[in-house]
């Protein structure tokens, strides 16, 4: 299968930047991204206390941007299902890929602990308590999803919902159900039949679309086709800066990233804090660790394809089209099917981001392209 690119996006919140014209520039990022031939848009969902996301109701903004598109397509990744009302969720995922035309995905997940407090799960703040409600409403919730997906009637009986004999009466465009998504387990993703979205070094890729391989053939049957009849997707996202000279990228790639990691983990850390709740914040946020060299900051020897010059600054990648080129070629040797871009984090503005799609799509994209 010919190597896919989509986009992950936060929309962090940008300092000096009104919400509005933050939210119109995204759009305006969004219909860039169509025209030049991305596969799908995914956003992330974060919630107070996070500062991190400043579109945390995703389905509001997917909705303008189903507008602003003509092949892209669009979902949440994730939506983080114990913070959502099960059949609010399928109504609105059932009208978003109605009217954007069947570009719906739909990625699934927990959230964390912290939030989880905030919107008062648990009952306390003991993380154990915290994470067996996040797990229960997770898996009762995807449960529910899948059946007003696939059934005319709701009928369940759980610890959290029951429903008796709800008529579904909104159903999505694609049939059985949109193509569903997990992020950073394949254990998971393959067990469900879903696609796959990690997050971690490239030296650690290859093994990781290997199991997933194995463990989808496993847990799916012979045949290697989604429950929409195509491959499955596997991939990671990697945060990116594209600039014309290798020098002028790194510069920029160094204190976005360094902003990104703050925005990631600091609001929250410093709230928990406050309210004595320390426990309930991990050491290392959403997989990037201390944020000394997370991401794909792999060791110099694993970098050596790369050369010199590897453009790894932080966890990102940074360089001209030429360097970008080499890393999407070693990526390529892992067997990963889709490559999912960050190219907004950080301090990273409107204008350089646009730049960095400008590039992907004039100088590397087309050397992809089947």
């Amino acid at each position: 299968m010919t190597l896919q690119f989509g986009v992950f996006d936060h929309i962090e919140h940008m300092e000096g930047v009104p919400l509005e014209q933050l939210y119109r520039e995204r759009l305006d990022q969004v219909a860039r991204l169509d025209r030049a031939g991305f596969y799908a848009y995914h956003l992330a969902e974060h919630h107070s206390p996070s500062l991190h996301s400043m579109a945390p109701a995703q389905n509001v903004f997917l909705a303008a941007a189903a507008e602003r598109t003509k092949q892209l397509r669009l979902g949440g990744c994730v939506y983080t299902l114990p913070f959502h009302h099960p059949v609010r969720l399928i109504e609105e995922l059932s009208m978003l890929d109605h009217m954007s035309g069947g570009r719906l995905e739909i990625g699934v997940g927990r959230g964390g602990e912290l939030e989880a407090y905030y919107w008062g799960m648990g009952g306390e703040p003991e993380i154990e308590s915290l994470k067996r409600e996040v797990r229960g409403r997770y898996e009762e919730s995807l449960e529910i999803l899948m059946a007003g997906f696939t059934q005319p009637r709701i009928n369940y009986a759980g610890r959290y919902y029951r429903f008796h004999e709800m008529p579904m009466r909104l159903r999505p465009l694609q049939q059985p159900y949109p193509p569903m998504w997990y992020m950073r387990n394949v254990e998971t993703a393959a067990r469900h039949g879903m696609n796959a979205l990690l997050v971690g070094g490239l030296h650690r890729l290859a093994a990781e679309v290997e199991r997933y391989h194995g463990l989808w053939e496993q847990h799916q049957g012979p045949g290697f086709l989604t429950a929409q009849g195509t491959e499955p997707k596997v991939g990671a996202v990697v945060y990116m800066v594209v600039a014309p000279t290798d020098e002028e990228a790194v510069d920029r790639a160094g204190p976005a990233w360094e902003q990104f990691v703050w925005n990631l983990r600091v609001p929250r850390r410093q709230e928990a804090e406050a309210h004595g709740l320390g426990s309930l914040v991990a050491t290392g946020a959403a997989g990037f660790g201390s944020g000394t060299r997370p991401g794909f900051a792999d060791a110099a020897a694993e970098d050596a394809t790369l050369g010199p010059r590897t453009g790894r600054v932080g966890g990102t990648i940074a360089g001209s089209p030429d360097t970008i080129c080499r890393f999407i070629e070693e990526y390529q040797q892992t067997g990963a099917n889709y490559l999912v871009l960050a190219l907004q984090f950080g301090s990273i503005t409107h204008p350089e981001a646009m730049r960095s799609i400008d590039l992907l799509d004039r100088e590397v994209l087309p050397h992809f392209r089947g």
